[in-house]
């Protein structure tokens, strides 16, 4: 069972998508308008199916604004099936396209085979907020901009963004980070985390402060 959200302006293609995927199992919500949303509630969503051709915020335009925190596949829903259209689709962060008008075997099976590549795919990636970690390449990006953190700081951010909130002590980090064994000391984290900042400040408010006398957490 996955939690699907559909954005579309025609009602009736709606009721349609809700009444079929309802049949498989899945949890549907509907929207008709990308400008009505609350983007953290995306963070819930496994999948979105995302019309196109929309008043007030159309779907490319909403699919590259948002991209960067939404962490499900995007499949267009489109009659416009130009190259150059399905090109710009891609580019703007989308996985698939369905052109419309399309038969409701097509949608289940697209939406199936998405699903079940999530479903293998998606421990491969970190969202957090603006800050997606690509767990596989060992690198972070922030609104699509890579940060250039070495290999060291790159681990440090992942041990506090995966854990959230938890507060760890420059020992604690030390000997996560770099083991039992490592030469390092403590004064090195001081100096990781001080240009861990200086990168990442300088494109977002950094999300590591510090806990006065105790450490340092990912807020």
């Amino acid at each position: 069972m996955a939690q699907i959200l559909v954005i579309d302006d025609d009602k009736a293609i709606c009721r349609m998508i809700e009444t079929a995927l309802t049949r498989d199992g899945h949890r549907v919500q509907i929207k008709n308008s990308a400008a009505e949303l609350e983007i953290q509630a995306l963070k819930k969503i496994d999948l979105i199916l995302l019309d196109i051709m929309m008043p007030q915020l159309d779907g490319i335009r909403f699919c590259k604004e948002n991209r960067q925190v939404i962490d499900c596949p995007i499949l267009f829903l489109t009659a416009k099936t130009m190259e150059g259209d399905v090109v710009e689709g891609f580019l703007a962060g989308g996985d698939d396209y369905i052109k419309k008008p399309f038969g409701i075997a097509e949608l289940r099976a697209r939406v199936t085979a998405h699903l079940r590549r999530e479903s293998r795919d998606k421990h491969q990636r970190l969202i957090i907020d603006q800050c997606v970690f690509d767990l596989s390449e060992r690198t972070l990006a922030i609104k699509g901009e890579l940060t250039g953190l070495t290999k060291s700081e790159y681990e440090i951010c992942e041990l506090l963004a995966r854990n959230k909130g938890q507060v760890f002590s420059l020992e604690s980090i030390l000997e996560k980070v770099f083991g039992y064994h490592s030469e390092s000391d403590v004064s090195s984290i001081r100096v990781h985390i001080k240009n861990i900042r200086s990168k990442i400040g300088a494109l977002i408010d950094c999300p590591i402060v510090t806990v006065w006398g105790v450490g340092y957490k990912w807020k």
